[in-house]
């Protein structure tokens, strides 16, 4: 599917702190001489950025969990095809903030008992896997606090409620479970500084 490139995914909940940390990250390995691209989810690509309008803003209810599952991987596969894979063969590293591990947690098991659907639909229109996850794990009491204080306009899922974060934050720390090897959980009830430190020590190493 790609050449020497790496693609590495951050992922959790609303407010944990994980585009910072993407952010950051992208900064960080340009600064060490690595070519990166920094993209994110919904989104990364011409068509997937008009998805993103349709699925982060508006009421609660606009969309059934199904529905979105199918405008997700939409937005995820011209993502794929027009970003990601080619800077793949290129041989950088991409740097996603979300992934498909967003999509098997939020239409997958918070919001839809979806999960079987997501992965079929996964394996049948996508078939990548991020080489490297970073999981911010974050109390979604705090990161909800903080979602709000951004004061944007894409807060649709933050407006679904704590208890819906909490199933996400438990659903994430599942999937890091099943894949270790994979995914990489990082305290997030920290200072950024001291966050990153950790996101660059995992990163090294996996690069290395």
């Amino acid at each position: 599917m790609s050449g020497q490139g790496r693609f590495l995914s951050f992922e959790g909940i609303d407010g944990s702190g994980k585009s910072t940390q993407a952010r950051r990250l992208a900064e960080y390995l340009k600064s060490a001489g690595h070519d990166v691209v920094f993209t994110r989810e919904p989104g990364g690509s011409a068509g997937a950025e008009d998805i993103r309008k349709l699925v982060l803003e508006g009421d609660a209810d606009r969309w059934s969990p199904a529905t979105e599952l199918l405008l997700f991987t939409a937005a995820r596969r011209d993502h794929l095809e027009r970003l990601i894979l080619p800077a793949l063969d290129a041989g950088q590293i991409v740097i996603s903030d979300r992934y498909v591990d967003s999509t098997r947690i939020y239409q997958g098991v918070s919001r839809g008992d979806l999960r079987r659907q997501v992965d079929q639909l996964h394996e049948l229109m996508i078939g990548r896997e991020a080489d490297l996850t970073i999981l911010i794990d974050m109390d979604p009491k705090i990161g909800l606090s903080r979602a709000f204080a951004r004061q944007g306009g894409e807060e649709r899922f933050e407006t679904m409620g704590q208890d819906m974060h909490q199933k996400m934050r438990e659903g994430f720390l599942d999937l890091a479970a099943q894949a270790p090897e994979r995914i990489k959980v990082i305290d997030g009830a920290r200072t950024v500084d001291e966050v990153a430190e950790d996101v660059r020590a995992v990163v090294d190493a996996f690069l290395s």
